[in-house]
């Protein structure tokens, strides 16, 4: 979608931080690094050398020791009692990629600590995102029961799922929750275990996990505690540390990046790891899955593979049809049917893309209408709803709607007199505590939401149909004082200041090391200046741009690419009347060429001005 602002923008102001040139040279000596990836990890608070060479190459020794979550101890018992007295164990799971992943993670950990003469008897449930909602619901947990189910353990959910709780003690059954969505202000539900590094006490360090690797962390405790039981403790530690905890993070790193969470700390760790065992997998529904996406498997993906190619497929499943056959083709060893699954959710993404491309046309008319009422978007978050609106791809369209127009956005569609909506947002603005502040009080004749969920970045909720008046009220007296000029017109946060003659084979080589990049470690950009536009501007399918660039003196030459996502480069180019002789500054992003016959660099660009 093009930039929301028909009309000339206004220049953005380039944020490049001011990092002392004796602490470059110092790092980069140390590193023997260029200078400017050591400008790049001071600018990122990396000033250690040691830290450097965590940050550039992180190991398994880095992950931290599960144990320290809070209730750790008491689940992995509690499990432990379960295999051994070959009680039945479900599974509540999530229809996306971070409850999905999470689903086979744990059911695959708990199945490999049981005995081989009494296996576990280990049953899973993804709901289906159109008739059950999100969260847990009392039926199920019914139905479980009534099967001989006498332990529940949710992923990716749970944390506010008090009804469930308090039906699964009625039922007799004990309930662990693992999750990584903030608290209800209340507390947290009544459960043998609550795993959750964001509850109130809990001494885990890093607060930030996606569900996957809560489940992940509770997958390794106990792995691990089984393996002080085992004939060679020594030899079992040696090799969950050397091939099985390895080959659990190809689905946590997945989950990782798919979920949006920083890419700092343990996530860069569970990210980077995970994308290096992604290398030639041997699981049949992970490599049919990514021969599908046309990922190559002679080489460990990027991140922008697995959030882009990867991950949509994977969600596909949840919000078109049944989200259970992601887990089924994930623990699958059947290549034939590994194959017919991973054919099935590229199909659903078909689907999915075209059902969004209609409905993306819808709220285009929608955002032209309030610029044409409105001199431009207003200091609010926009919400927007129609009956006709997929429930799957709501949270998709809202980012589509934070993208072009620099806005959180909630968007929302209609069922039975009921709306289902989802959020996304921008950074600065919470969207949850935006959320619980217009919700009310608890209980209120005046309250919102029958339910709703998430955290910072992303929300899920349900409503009345008739409140969502009342909601747009209620968020834009609360947006109008917080979506301030410096969050709705954010600068370009810049790395180094940099010349085309540096941008070289080593440099990019560095530039890799310090991958993946995504939210919390964003894909650096540099600035180069004085540079010359060598040929008239070429128009890329029509709404992209490519520019040759050069400067004098110099001997290299190279093209760079503007991508009309967020801007609309043919209408930037011509407004700034860029023509060949035309000296500009850029700040860019770094890429390598995508044809494998034209191999080298390029250079994407993020902003420009007139030199």
């Amino acid at each position: 979608m093009p930039s929301a602002h028909a009309g000339p923008q206004q220049p953005k102001l380039w944020m490049t931080p001011t990092v002392e040139p004796a602490a470059v040279a110092r790092l980069a000596e140390h590193l023997h690094c260029p200078n400017a990836i050591a400008s790049l990890l001071l600018s990122r608070g990396i000033s250690d050398p040691a830290a450097a060479q965590t940050f550039l190459n992180p190991t398994i020794d880095d992950l931290i020791n599960p144990m320290l979550m809070l209730g750790m101890d008491v689940a992995v018992a509690r499990i432990q009692q379960a295999v051994r007295s070959s009680e039945p164990i479900l599974i509540y799971g999530d229809y996306d990629v971070d409850g999905t992943t999470a689903t086979v993670l744990l059911k695959t950990a708990i199945e490999r600590i049981a005995p081989k003469d009494q296996p576990a008897i280990v049953t899973y449930h993804v709901p289906h995102r159109l008739r059950e909602g999100y969260g847990m619901q009392t039926g199920i947990l019914g139905q479980a029961a009534a099967t001989g189910v006498r332990l529940v353990i949710s992923v990716d959910t749970g944390i506010r799922a008090f009804a469930a709780a308090a039906e699964a003690k009625t039922l007799g059954m004990d309930l662990i929750v693992t999750d990584h969505h903030l608290p209800d202000a209340i507390g947290i539900p009544e459960a043998v275990a609550v795993l959750n590094p964001a509850q109130a006490n809990c001494p885990y360090p890093f607060k930030s996990l996606c569900g996957a690797a809560v489940a992940f962390k509770l997958a390794h405790a106990l792995l691990l505690s089984a393996a002080e039981t085992a004939d060679d403790p020594d030899a079992q530690r040696l090799r969950l540390k050397r091939s099985l905890i390895p080959s659990f993070l190809k689905l946590v790193a997945v989950a990782t990046i798919a979920d949006s969470v920083p890419l700092e700390g343990e996530n860069r760790v569970i990210a980077a790891l995970g994308l290096r065992e992604l290398r030639n997998p041997i699981q049949p529904g992970l490599r049919a899955l990514m021969q599908v996406a046309q990922i190559p498997i002679n080489r460990a993906p990027t991140a922008a593979e697995v959030g882009f190619r990867l991950a949509p497929r994977i969600n596909a499943a949840g919000r078109m049809d049944v989200a259970s056959d992601v887990v089924e083709l994930f623990l699958t060893k059947d290549s034939a049917r590994a194959m017919e699954l991973a054919e099935k959710l590229n199909r659903l993404n078909d689907e999915r893309r075209a059902t969004e491309a209609k409905a993306l046309e819808a709220i285009e008319a929608q955002l032209t209408t309030r610029n044409e009422a409105a001199a431009d978007l207003l200091a609010e978050c926009i919400i927007l709803d129609d009956p006709s609106w997929h429930r799957g791809i709501l949270g998709i369209l809202a980012s589509r709607i934070v993208d072009r127009t620099g806005r959180p956005a909630l968007v929302l569609t209609h069922e039975d007199g009921h709306a289902h909506g989802s959020g996304r947002s921008i950074e600065g603005f919470h969207l949850l505590d935006a959320l619980t502040a217009v919700h009310g009080e608890i209980h209120a004749p005046d309250a919102l939401f029958t339910r709703f969920g998430g955290h910072a970045h992303a929300v899920g909720f349900s409503m009345p149909s008739e409140r969502i008046d009342l909601l747009r009220e209620r968020m834009q007296l609360y947006g109008s004082a917080r979506l301030t000029e410096s969050l709705l017109a954010p600068p370009v946060q810049c790395d180094a200041n940099v010349m085309l003659e540096d941008l070289t084979k080593e440099f990019f080589d560095w530039l890799t090391r310090c991958e993946p990049f995504g939210v919390g470690n964003r894909d650096p950009v540099f600035v180069t200046r004085n540079l010359t536009v060598v040929a008239p501007v070429r128009l890329i399918k029509e709404k992209h741009v490519c520019l040759q660039l050069e400067k004098t003196g110099e001997t290299v030459r190279f093209s760079a690419l503007g991508w009309s996502r967020g801007i609309d480069w043919p209408a930037r180019c011509a407004e700034m009347a860029l023509n060949a002789g035309s000296l500009i500054d850029i700040a860019y992003r770094l890429k390598a060429k995508n044809n494998p016959q034209f191999p080298g660099l390029e250079l994407e660009l993020v902003d420009i001005r007139i030199a």
